[in-house]
């Protein structure tokens, strides 16, 4: 099943008589740009919105994506039923960019893809669970040390769970490097 043209055309353009469509109207297709954190900053910043388009099932009529969307963006390199679920993950990706949506602006200057690495572990109380020990530098008080350690631990786990990543930002700079040795891991 492929939706039709003429409905899809239709749609559209009664919203965007009625009340305006916030444009870029982007097509959910496996055959988009690929959609990632970058692509979500970019979408953050559009400052009059944009809008999503779902397909179902094998998608929509070929002349939809060529004459009445801006783009297309694909989530990865699988397929979905229908560009809802896409569509929540372009939403849940992108909203929590905007200005006083996490209620701290650096939050999200400092997770998983800000700088091309996955962000480093998290812990909660109590500082002893069942043996497991909250490392000690993060109970030191010691800022300087507490970033440092934080640094160490994104570049080690970026090697160990996405080496792509860290092949992407052109390798581990020497100063990287340097951080980990100082914090046992031999790279």
């Amino acid at each position: 099943m492929v939706l039709m043209a003429e409905p899809v055309f239709r749609a559209v353009e009664s919203v965007e008589r009625a009340e305006g469509l916030p444009r870029p109207l982007l097509l959910l297709s496996p055959a988009g740009r690929r959609f990632d954190q970058g692509v979500a900053r970019e979408l953050a910043h559009v400052e009059t919105g944009f809008s999503l388009l779902c397909g179902r099932y094998e998608g929509v009529d070929q002349r939809v994506a060529d004459h009445l969307v801006d783009g297309e963006l694909s989530i990865g390199d699988l397929v979905l039923g229908g560009g809802e679920a896409a569509a929540i993950v372009v939403l849940e990706a992108t909203v929590r960019l905007l200005p006083g949506v996490l209620g701290n602006e650096a939050s999200a200057a400092d997770e998983s893809f800000a700088d091309g690495l996955l962000e480093y572990p998290h812990y909660t109380r109590p500082s002893d669970f069942r043996g497991w020990k909250v490392p000690d530098v993060l109970r030191s008080g010691d800022h300087v040390r507490v970033e440092r350690w934080r640094r160490a631990q994104a570049i080690r786990r970026t090697i160990e769970r996405r080496p792509d990543l860290v092949e992407a930002r052109g390798g581990l700079s020497p100063e990287e490097v340097q951080l980990l040795m100082e914090h046992g891991y031999h790279v």
